[in-house]
């Protein structure tokens, strides 16, 4: 499911802020959000923005972000997290959509996004046959909560790098090579070196795609303190006519180890009986998703969290899977 970058969604409950005379903590979705005191009403919907929006300049409603350059992101207002923007309708100027409505065109809101490549290394587009690597939030999708309860499932350290996709095509072509949205001509970029040093055009077989996070020096900052840039590959998918699938856990372990790839650290695999009475909830995955990458002081990015059999989700139309951000990096560490 792509993200609903701005939508209509429904103030669920307001809680006053200890010491604030102007501000109170709104529940949006599964987001904790600051807004005006005596702005909105339990109930009430507004237009909601989710972290990575940005605004567009010349809008007066969005004025007020201009020393943030217009982008939303995670603050933390006295003491109390706020993750995204809730605005009252009234600054639509008109209808007033249905709860859900990707509202970004009609208000002229971009994601934001850290690097752009340069235009001279772009190939073209992304492939059509594999999917784009973009996680969806836990906080903007409960309902996985429900469809994940009671399965056997793994978490997995989400690397702190820059996503990379290599796919060979399927009758045995020459290998794409992608940014999180393009396809890469060749040259001395990091996402090339890495498909030298793996020998990906070669081990690829035909019709198979890995994505993953390139991590390392000159990327992200390197928080997991890599001496060399190194791919960690958190996703393999069969794009085979008939197949367009992703490899299960069992399945995505045995492909990575057969063809020397390193995967993302697996955290944690909960099955059984544990699975069963697993008891999955926002607060408690908010909880788990805090640490530091191994034999660093780095705090880790978050995690993510799938079934160890690939499951597809109503909720995200689409498979189910879903990311949780570790707050403390959020807050202080990201850029």
């Amino acid at each position: 499911m792509e993200r609903k970058l701005v939508s209509i969604q429904t103030v669920e409950n307001i809680t006053p802020i200890e010491g604030a005379d102007q501000i109170v903590a709104a529940r949006v979705m599964g987001w904790n959000v600051v807004v005006k005191k005596g702005e909105f009403q339990s109930g009430d919907p507004c237009v909601f923005f989710e972290i990575d929006s940005v605004l567009p300049q010349g809008a007066p409603w969005a004025e007020f972000l201009r020393p943030h350059g217009f982008r939303v992101k995670t603050l933390k207002l006295r003491g109390v997290l706020s993750q995204g923007l809730a605005l009252p309708v009234s600054i639509l100027g008109g209808e007033v959509p249905p709860p859900g409505i990707d509202l970004r065109e009609r208000l002229g809101v971009i994601k934001y996004e850290p690097a752009l490549p340069d235009t001279r290394e772009v190939a073209g587009p992304f492939p059509a046959e594999v999917p784009k690597t973009d996680e969806l939030r836990l906080q903007s999708a409960l309902g996985v909560l429900d469809e994940l309860r009671g399965r056997p499932f793994y978490v997995s350290t989400k690397c702190d790098g820059t996503s990379a996709t290599f796919f060979r095509s399927v009758d045995g072509g020459a290998l794409v090579v992608c940014s999180r949205n393009w396809a890469l001509r060749p040259g001395p970029n990091p996402v090339w070196r890495v498909v030298e040093a793996l020998r990906l055009s070669e081990l690829l077989p035909p019709g198979m795609a890995v994505q993953g996070e390139l991590c390392g020096p000159g990327i992200q900052k390197n928080r997991l303190g890599l001496a060399s840039v190194e791919l960690r590959v958190f996703s393999a998918y069969d794009a085979r006519p008939g197949a367009g699938r992703f490899l299960g856990y069992h399945d995505f372990e045995s492909f990575c180890a057969e063809h020397g790839l390193t995967h993302v650290p697996i955290e944690q695999v909960v099955q059984g009986e544990e699975a069963a009475r697993f008891e999955h909830s926002l607060d408690g995955w908010l909880e788990r998703a805090r640490g530091f990458y191994t034999g660093t002081k780095n705090r880790k990015e978050g995690i993510v969290v799938r079934p160890l059999v690939e499951a597809a989700s109503t909720t995200l139309g689409g498979r189910l899977s879903f990311k949780v951000l570790n707050n403390d990096y959020l807050l202080k560490d990201e850029d």
